[in-house]
């Protein structure tokens, strides 16, 4: 939210992020009740221009620029090994930790995470079935697909049961400055209603 209020573009946007984040960190519970749940945040960051995907693992981040296609987040990393901005001490804190070597090529998500990237896109998952739901539209993606998307319970996007999908927000961001975005948000925690 606070990108949104102090940034202009994508990329300012994600700068207010990662200055806030080095600043005060992250954590607070991921719930209301009184079960203790955290995790570290990845955030899509869009303008008319440009698209962003920004993903952390405590104070430490990588950021990829969307150069084109369909791009999806979920609860785990999925930024590999293109990464056009990073946290100074990125690799260096990997390293001092026995995550990587310094000599192989730097992975993000295999190194700052518990999950096998190659199997990211074909084991069955929120990522995943996001990622396919993407790509079998990729080229004529509407607001109403977007949402069908975000609605889809079976795949597991739109979340039922202790952990519930609370809300989603699709938007219309045209390349001519002319024309309106225009951005839906979810009015109940259920996106499906």
């Amino acid at each position: 939210r606070l990108g949104l209020e102090r940034a202009d573009t994508a990329e300012k946007a994600l700068t207010v992020i990662v200055d806030l984040l080095e600043k005060y960190g992250q954590g607070g519970n991921c719930m209301e009740s009184h079960m203790v749940f955290t995790y570290h945040n990845s955030f899509l960051i869009a303008d008319r221009k440009e698209a962003w995907v920004l993903e952390t693992s405590g104070k430490y981040w990588a950021a990829e620029k969307v150069e084109g296609g369909v791009r999806n987040i979920s609860n785990q990393l999925s930024i590999t090994t293109k990464i056009d901005r990073e946290h100074p001490e990125l690799k260096e804190y990997a390293k001092s930790k026995g995550w990587w070597d310094g000599e192989k090529e730097f992975d993000f998500a295999a190194t700052y995470s518990y999950v096998n990237t190659a199997r990211m896109t074909t084991s069955r998952g929120r990522y995943c079935e996001g990622y396919k739901l993407l790509n079998k539209h990729k080229g004529s993606i509407t607001a109403e697909i977007m949402m069908e998307i975000l609605r889809d319970k079976e795949s597991g996007i739109n979340m039922e049961g202790g952990f519930m999908t609370t809300g989603s927000m699709v938007s219309v961001l045209p390349q001519q400055p002319n024309l309106p975005c225009i951005h839906f948000f979810t009015g109940t925690p259920d996106p499906a209603r």
